[in-house]
């Protein structure tokens, strides 16, 4: 965090409201969110198994990679999977 802030020259706490502001959620949030997409569409696009994506967008413990996404996405890894194996298609996301 402290990197960005000073890359727009900027406080770390003024970095943190106006990214806020920008974007309606904190930067750790947002970097969640962008980790678990990523996550998604390499298990999706690539067919890596959840625990191989967990890995390569930065999650140390599979376990905690299929809490968090289910917790964002509504559904554990392997039903995204078998969904989207089954039909061609993601399951149907609401961001709310």
């Amino acid at each position: 965090m402290e990197m960005l802030a000073a890359e727009v020259n900027m406080s770390v706490s003024a970095f943190h409201h106006n990214f806020k502001s920008v974007t309606q959620t904190s930067p750790l949030q947002y970097l969640k969110r962008y980790r678990l997409h990523q996550a998604r569409l390499m298990m999706l696009q690539d067919g890596l198994k959840a625990s191989a994506a967990a890995v390569r967008v930065g999650y140390e413990s599979p376990s905690q990679f299929s809490r968090e996404f289910k917790r964002y996405f509504g559904v554990t890894p392997g039903e995204e999977a078998s969904h989207a194996r089954q039909t061609g298609a993601l399951l149907p996301f609401d961001a709310a």
